[in-house]
């Protein structure tokens, strides 16, 4: 009577005992499933790239102060004259430095930084508008040049960075060919309509001393 009695409880409590066992292996899949699901999101999160923002959301500051850079002939100038739009426009500066704008006729714009032309050309048109509010921008810096000619990887015109030296300008030009004389380097430089002849010793350069030669806009280096 008592085995009958126990196997009657035996065999009562194991849909129990299997239910708890279910019902233990469903929570503990769920909390798995749940932390691998916490973790997955985690690591997108974490792995997510930065947010680029549009154009529009950044302030570019161009390529140089208007309140420094200095303009020079062949440069191309934006200039814009508020409520004005027939004074306003593209301007090329001409190989003598002016700028020529309706109203004022020829300006001297070489020499002066975007914010004092801005401001001369303000003051000119206060015969004709009153209060006019001029901005000037540079488009074109072509006046900031250098050129290489002779024995160099690319003979032409490039672009002349603040400070640039003349070792600085060969190497951007694709350095010197086999066949160059690097004993004979020199700058051709124009001043007041005649031309300088600056010599330039290469292996002096190499060595990290330039013995004070400084590049200037205009200036040619000339690779024998």
């Amino acid at each position: 009577m008592g085995s009958v009695l126990l196997m009657l409880v035996a065999a009562a409590e194991a849909p129990i005992a299997a239910q708890t066992r279910s019902e233990v292996t469903a929570t503990a899949g769920s909390q798995v499933t749940s932390a691998a699901v916490s973790t997955a999101e985690q690591q997108t999160t974490a792995t997510a790239p930065a947010r680029v923002p549009p154009a529009g959301d950044t302030n570019y500051a161009g390529p140089m102060d208007a309140s420094r850079y200095i303009i020079g002939p062949q440069d191309s100038l934006q200039v814009t004259v508020w409520k004005e739009p027939t004074l306003s426009g593209t301007i090329p500066v001409r190989p003598d430095g002016m700028i020529s704008l309706v109203l004022v006729g020829d300006i001297p714009a070489a020499g002066q930084t975007p914010t004092a032309l801005s401001a001369d050309i303000s003051q000119r048109l206060k015969k004709y508008i009153q209060d006019p509010v001029v901005t000037v921008v540079v488009l074109g810096v072509n006046s900031q040049r250098v050129f290489l000619v002779g024995e160099v990887g690319k003979v032409g015109p490039i672009m002349m960075t603040p400070g640039m030296t003349p070792l600085q300008a060969i190497v951007s030009a694709g350095g010197l060919t086999q066949f160059a004389s690097s004993k004979h380097i020199y700058i051709l430089r124009s001043v007041s309509g005649k031309q300088q002849k600056i010599l330039f010793n290469y292996k002096q350069a190499l060595k990290g001393d330039n013995s004070g030669v400084s590049l200037l806009p205009g200036d040619t280096i000339v690779v024998p």
